[in-house]
């Protein structure tokens, strides 16, 4: 048996849930936090491993390796 989640009275439903909008200012701090780990992760792809190497040795250059290929940074 189906039931019928509609309200008794008001305005007629289409069936689709309301979408409410996403304010810039809740927005601002995931987008600076998704930035910010963007310039952290193509730092350690294509600039780790050479002059301004933070982490000595070379396990995060065999890490992210194929990575610089398939993004077109040299390493060899």
């Amino acid at each position: 048996m189906a039931q019928s989640a509609a309200p008794a009275t008001g305005a007629p439903t289409t069936g689709a849930p309301a979408i409410t909008p996403i304010s810039a200012k809740a927005l601002a701090p995931w987008a600076v936090f998704i930035g910010i780990l963007a310039l952290v992760l193509l730092y350690f792809v294509g600039a780790e491993q050479g002059a301004t190497a933070l982490i000595s040795g070379e396990g995060v250059h065999e890490w992210v390796h194929d990575g610089r290929h398939l993004l077109g940074f040299p390493c060899h």
